[in-house]
């Protein structure tokens, strides 16, 4: 796995051509498979808004949240604990926790993008989950640049209009437990995800990930199952590795005894 990772790496930085006629996908594609990906997800903000003036925010400070944070599941971390009567500052150090994993995205984009040093600080703010996910899946450089800023652009005007929509119209919806709507844009990402999947390291780390975060949800702050359901990626390519050092070494075991 360590070795296809590298591969990949090696060829999304150096690979900078555009692929339109060849077995890259065509910019049209992109652009189509971008805009689902950020619509989808950027209708869901309406289910932030709702939820945030429900927990008792106001409309500067929803609004607020969707501009600055941008990070849909920090900023439903966040207003569920101010919800459920929990401390501000403890309530937003959760968001921070789970916020922290952009920053892992963000060194990986740094690598695959490549983008020029004064667009940086502004890219930073739309590498989220989508736009991640979406760049990583294109087979060069200039489709995942497009990826990118197609996603982010469609899913940060989104987001933000229907934030302010969901926070003027919660009085209208009534109860957002009721409706579900906070699962909205996690349940988007992971069928975005799930066809990505495609090894059975990559399952079985996507499946142990989900035991460590669901098992912890309950026990631990809002945003630390998340972190610690990252370790499922180094822990099964530990067991790999240990797993084929074995194999390796019964093999020469074998040669040993034959000669």
């Amino acid at each position: 796995m360590a070795e296809q990772t590298a591969h990949h790496v090696t060829r999304d930085i150096r690979d900078d051509s555009p692929r339109t006629g060849g077995p890259g996908k065509p910019d049209s594609a992109v652009v189509r498979d971008a805009l689902g990906v950020g619509v989808a997800v950027g209708l869901s903000g309406f289910a932030f808004g709702v939820t945030s003036a429900g927990a008792g925010l106001t409309l500067l400070q929803t609004c607020a949240l969707s501009l600055l944070v941008f990070t849909g599941a920090s900023q439903f971390a966040l207003v569920g604990a101010l919800a459920g009567g929990g401390n501000p500052f403890t309530a937003a150090a959760g968001a921070f926790f789970l916020g922290t994993r952009n920053a892992f995205y963000g060194l990986r984009l740094s690598q695959l993008l490549s983008l020029p040093k004064p667009v940086r600080p502004f890219a930073a703010q739309w590498v989220i989950d989508e736009t991640t996910a979406v760049a990583l899946a294109q087979p060069d450089r200039r489709s995942a640049r497009l990826g990118f800023t197609v996603t982010g652009l469609s899913l940060y005007v989104l987001w933000n209009l229907t934030t302010l929509l969901g926070a003027l119209g919660a009085e209208a919806i009534g109860d957002t437990a009721a409706w579900g709507l906070d699962a909205a844009g996690p349940a988007v990402f992971l069928a975005l995800l799930a066809p990505m999947l495609k090894t059975a390291t990559e399952r079985a780390t996507a499946g142990i990930a989900v035991v460590l975060g669901l098992g912890l949800l309950p026990v631990l702050p809002a945003g630390v199952p998340v972190l610690v359901a990252a370790l499922a990626a180094p822990a099964v390519l530990w067991f790999r590795g240990r797993r084929a050092q074995r194999e390796g070494g019964t093999e020469n075991r074998s040669e040993e005894e034959d000669r």
